[in-house]
């Protein structure tokens, strides 16, 4: 269990257990969807009765019922007088299924505790009101900030209209991605390549570039027991150069292939399974990666992984677009001449440089995984 969610199982009392201790089981619980709900986001529920739980449930998939309607039905009649613990507000629009607070409310709940709002403009602080006028307690705020680090990008494309973009790159000590030659498979170890694929199942799209897709003809697909869906694949190829024959069309989900509004579109078949050609504004055979990622988050895209060459990842980070990075470095030392894991021109002072925080190292088999975000301020 990750250190994110482990507690005691009890008050320092020894008594009744404490409304944190709930909420973390409801995490727990809401992890178990970070795999197969997107686009919506994961939750998770638990009802509890007399300081015992007498129903869990978790949103499992779009589109199916959310984890208040199963923790419900786990309940039965134990729910009424219960208290219910939720990792985000309940909803109160018609979706594609019916409102989660008419449930509630109909089931003789008497208190809600959720982690966080939903962001979402259709349902946020308005789940909460319709609760509360329905004569139901309602308390917010616990385990916020874990909650809210479940969903980071569904709460990130709400919040500024863009996905949560994570750059992941793969390194030697030396900060090199591969030999002068191209050759790069494999530089980090298999569990440091597994926790790729897992990073993957998570996302909601993986994004690369045309001279990866040329060179090493990537699936960018999640490979990892527990994946029940495939993310959306992202090429960014202005002057579509795309094969139609290229491994990211193979797999289920939409493949958005990127391009210049200049590009002819004869170069691009109109046939190719799952995929849709989207033209953009650019420059210089670079492309606005800026709309690019706006048009994601139209397509309700919450978190795009980018699995990229140095110059696509550079761009990214250059503009400012970048959000967070892995950095996956192996022990060894490739030399001067090999490539660079990303391009970044123009930085001839100090005062030009890209600030970047450590979160977090992990150790991952022979290598190092470092996560880091942009510096603030």
């Amino acid at each position: 269990m990750s250190g994110l969610f482990r507690m005691n199982t009890r008050s320092r009392s020894g008594a009744c257990r404490t409304d944190e201790h709930y909420m973390l089981i409801a995490l727990e619980l809401a992890r178990k969807g970070r795999y197969s709900c997107c686009p919506n986001p994961a939750v998770g529920c638990v009802i509890v009765q007399d300081d015992r739980v007498v129903g869990r449930g978790w949103h499992r998939k779009a589109g199916q019922p959310h984890a208040e309607v199963h923790a419900l039905s786990d309940a039965g009649e134990h729910a009424a007088g219960a208290s219910m613990y939720v990792t985000l507000e309940p909803c109160c629009h018609i979706g594609r299924t019916p409102p989660c607070t008419e449930s509630i409310i109909g089931s003789g709940i008497r208190r809600v505790v959720m982690a966080c709002e939903d962001p979402d403009p259709r349902v946020s602080g308005m789940g909460m009101q319709a609760l509360q006028e329905a004569g139901i307690q309602v308390e917010s705020g616990v385990c916020r900030e874990a909650a809210r680090s479940l969903n980071r990008g569904y709460f990130t494309r709400n919040r500024t209209g863009l996905p949560h973009v994570t750059v992941k790159m793969a390194a030697s000590l030396d900060g090199r991605s591969a030999m002068a030659s191209g050759e790069s498979q494999w530089i980090t170890s298999s569990p440091a390549r597994l926790d790729v694929h897992r990073l993957r199942a998570e996302s909601g799209a993986v994004m690369t570039g045309i001279g990866t897709v040329l060179k090493d003809d990537p699936a960018l697909t999640a490979r990892i027991e527990g994946a029940q869906r495939q993310p959306d694949r992202l090429v960014v190829d202005s002057g579509l150069r795309t094969p139609p024959d290229a491994r990211v069309f193979d797999a289920k989900g939409r493949v958005y292939v990127f391009c210049d509004n200049t590009s002819p579109g004869s170069g691009f078949p109109d046939d190719v399974r799952n995929a849709e050609l989207v033209r953009c504004s650019g420059s210089h055979g670079k492309l606005d990666l800026h709309e690019i990622l706006a048009f994601c988050a139209g397509r309700r895209i919450n978190s795009v992984l980018v699995e990229a060459g140095p110059t696509l990842t550079g761009s990214l980070l250059c503009s400012g677009l970048a959000d967070e990075v892995v950095l996956y470095m192996s022990p060894d030392l490739l030399g001067h001449d090999a490539r660079e894991m990303c391009r970044l021109p123009g930085m001839d002072h100090l005062s030009d440089r890209i600030g970047m925080e450590f979160v977090d190292m992990i150790r991952i088999g022979r290598d190092l995984k470092l996560i880091l975000k942009p510096s603030v301020g």
